[in-house]
């Protein structure tokens, strides 16, 4: 498995935008309700629980991202409909991102639309929201992550075909709780003396955290192209 392309998603913080681009990550942004930071947005996506077409559409003609979602298919009935969204958004992206979130859909979805690769978005679970839908459905599928803690996104890659994954976990840890992630486990932010950092914190919180996900990725991806060697002991 390659190292997804990861994407930070959060909008109307250029600070924290400059922090992840700087770290590697591709920035995105939810519109219309944000503003994006930089006229270079990788990825788009819609507010789900308040969807507006025409606007939404406009946001994708302007800003040609390489990917974008659509409306979420939480009902079998909405199948139509979403794909009205998708062949219109197929116009300016070039993967188009369904999120299934009823059961037994996702044998119904075409491979592409409109000249565009269709990708399935799996809105991994939290309190915002996510898919009950089982990863056994997802198989064959390109997969976009949606959202969620860092390390259940990484799980999830062990079951998905995960080809990216967006989020603004690290973004909200930093914000509300001064904590870091390292790639395994999060911390406390505190200076050599044990107090707590100013208000330049969150920033390095987020630093700190954009450095650790990506390096648990990029293990995750050298460990899996090392060259095998004999078995120690017996």
């Amino acid at each position: 498995m390659a190292v997804p392309v990861l994407i930070y998603c959060a909008g109307n913080n250029p600070a924290f935008d400059t922090i992840a681009h700087a770290a590697g990550f591709k920035l995105g942004v939810q519109l219309p309700n944000n503003k994006p930071s930089t006229g270079d947005v990788f990825f788009i996506d819609q507010n789900w629980k308040a969807p507006v077409k025409d606007a939404y559409m406009q946001s994708l003609k302007q800003h040609q991202p390489v990917m974008a979602t659509v409306l979420d298919l939480e009902r079998t009935e909405q199948l139509d409909e979403v794909l009205s969204w998708a062949e219109e958004a197929a116009q300016h992206v070039h993967h188009v991102v369904i999120i299934p979130k009823a059961f037994g859909i996702i044998s119904q979805l075409p491979k592409n639309i409109g000249g565009s690769q269709v990708v399935l978005g799996y809105s991994v679970p939290t309190r915002y929201g996510g898919t009950s839908v089982p990863t056994w459905e997802f198989t064959g599928w390109p997969v976009h992550l949606l959202g969620g803690n860092p390390k259940k996104q990484y799980v999830l890659s062990k079951y998905l075909n995960v080809i990216s994954v967006d989020g603004n976990y690290a973004n909200m840890c930093a914000t509300k709780f001064c904590k870091w992630f390292d790639g395994r486990k999060w911390h406390k932010l505190k200076n050599d003396n044990g107090d707590l950092w100013g208000k330049d914190a969150p920033y390095e919180c987020f630093r700190r955290s954009c450095e650790g996900i990506i390096s648990m990725w990029a293990q995750h991806n050298n460990a899996l192209h090392a060259t095998p060697t004999a078995r120690q002991g017996s």
